[in-house]
């Protein structure tokens, strides 16, 4: 069993960058592909970026293109999403999630493909 922990949200205005963090424990994080998914109030939980088990392919939301940039350290069990020029439509709970039976090269956009999730951590953009 896998626990992921989020951390590195806050409250910033638009156009400022964050930093968010997911750190994975119970488990040897190489072997899980990894994505961050997000859920605005009053909206479905979507997906923003993925990062196939040794980083080498990734996969973005096309809201987040070129402002997201996902990435992933395994020996430190770790995966980062750096956040840049800001929205206030970026604003929601971000959560990580780990796809334990990805191939190397998957880098899934499906919720439905991962396994674990954490218990998110909010971010909000003011305008």
């Amino acid at each position: 069993q896998v626990q992921l922990v989020e951390s590195g949200g806050g409250l910033v205005q638009a156009g400022a960058s964050l930093r968010l963090s997911c750190a994975a424990s119970g488990g040897t994080s190489s072997t899980y592909a990894m994505g961050w998914f997000r859920q605005a109030p009053g909206k479905e939980r979507e997906f923003v970026s993925s990062i196939s088990k040794a980083g080498d392919t990734t996969n973005y939301a096309d809201s987040v293109k070129g402002r997201f940039t996902i990435s992933r350290d395994n020996a430190k069990n770790t995966v980062w999403m750096q956040m840049n020029s800001l929205k206030p439509e970026d604003t929601a709970v971000y959560y990580c999630a780990a796809d334990r039976t990805a191939s190397s090269s998957r880098a899934s956009a499906s919720m439905g493909q991962y396994d674990y999730w954490g218990q998110g951590t909010q971010v909000t953009v003011s305008s």
